[in-house]
């Protein structure tokens, strides 16, 4: 499947790394290209320059937004929440209409310092952002409750755990669901319409708070029933 990921932080990296090793043909999308792949110093997050990323990485061709959503099937939303809109407004509505949209983003804001807070919840969430700005799309939230290690390498825990899905199109759900399950995810749970977004973006104060006391963001939800 032709992919575009729009994003070059952490999760936009480990989300194109496994899909290209899953076999995709997987394209990063970014503002600027030749800005992005020159860059050659450690990001504020610990990650390697992005050069040497994509130099290890020779599969995964860098392009605008614009450009990799034009030529993708699926497009995965690997941005930070708060530009999301606007990543997905460069990417162009027409690129992106009548596709399917992997939205990973969390409605943080960091403006108050740590821990952050959302931005939008109770009564909406980014994923219905999403969608109603750009009704043509068929959004899917989901992995947006674990870290990008685990959302594409859940098997590095010791035990099964669980992810879900949010989304309005039936076809949709069941063709991130099946990426998910190449993935590794075994246990992927149908929430329902994209409103059941607002539970699963919510759940992110509570993570925080757990990797604070872990010490560690190696761990996620299972839900025994």
């Amino acid at each position: 499947m032709r992919i575009a990921v729009l994003g070059t932080g952490t999760v936009g990296r480990t989300i194109a790394a496994r899909l290209s090793e899953l076999g995709h043909e997987v394209t990063v999308g970014t503002r600027d290209p030749q800005t992005t792949l020159a860059r050659s110093e450690v990001d504020q997050m610990g990650n390697q320059p992005f050069s040497a990323w994509a130099s290890a990485h020779p599969d995964v061709a860098v392009l605008s937004f614009a450009d990799a959503a034009l030529g993708a099937e699926l497009v995965v939303n690997a941005t930070n929440g708060a530009a999301a809109l606007e990543v997905l407004s460069q990417a162009g509505e027409e690129n992106l209409a009548g596709k399917v949209l992997i939205d990973i983003s969390n409605p943080l804001d960091f403006s108050h310092g740590m821990p952050p807070t959302l931005f939008v919840k109770d009564t909406d969430s980014l994923g219905e952002q999403l969608q109603r700005r750009f009704p043509n799309v068929r959004v899917v939230k989901t992995l947006n409750t674990l870290n990008a290690n685990l959302m594409a390498h859940p098997a590095s825990l010791p035990e099964p755990t669980t992810v879900f899905v949010s989304g309005d199109n039936p076809d949709a759900k069941t063709i991130v669901t099946s990426l998910l399950h190449s993935f590794g995810h075994t246990d992927v749970i149908d929430l329902g319409g994209i409103e059941t977004a607002r539970g699963t973006e919510m759940w992110l104060p509570l993570w925080l708070r757990l990797m604070g006391a872990l010490g560690t963001a190696a761990f996620n939800l299972r839900i025994v029933r």
